[in-house]
């Protein structure tokens, strides 16, 4: 998967292949948040997400890196929906 026009950023997903793999299924992280979704908009994302029905288990709070809001994916698996400050320094880099 990657953005349209992206030169550079994408996501590989591979399927399980054993029955050991399966069982690891939305809980491939042990219930932590370890995939990131950056947004130039927050509140815009956020809303649009919800209309489309997607669940966020933790409300959007605004954080010393910016806004954020957890949300679970098809299969369990947990994600930020983040809006870092400008100032913060990854925010800088992408600019």
């Amino acid at each position: 998967m990657a953005p349209p026009n992206s030169i550079g950023t994408t996501i590989l997903l591979a399927r399980a292949s054993t029955l050991e793999q399966e069982e690891f299924i939305g809980n491939q992280t042990g219930g932590r948040v370890f995939l990131f979704l950056n947004s130039d908009d927050f509140w815009r994302d956020y809303n649009n997400m919800i209309s489309k029905g997607i669940e966020f288990v933790r409300e959007p709070k605004k954080a010393e890196y910016g806004m954020v809001a957890v949300f679970k994916d098809l299969y369990g698996n947990l994600w930020d929906l983040l809006e870092l400050n400008p100032e913060h320094p990854i925010a800088k880099r992408m600019n």
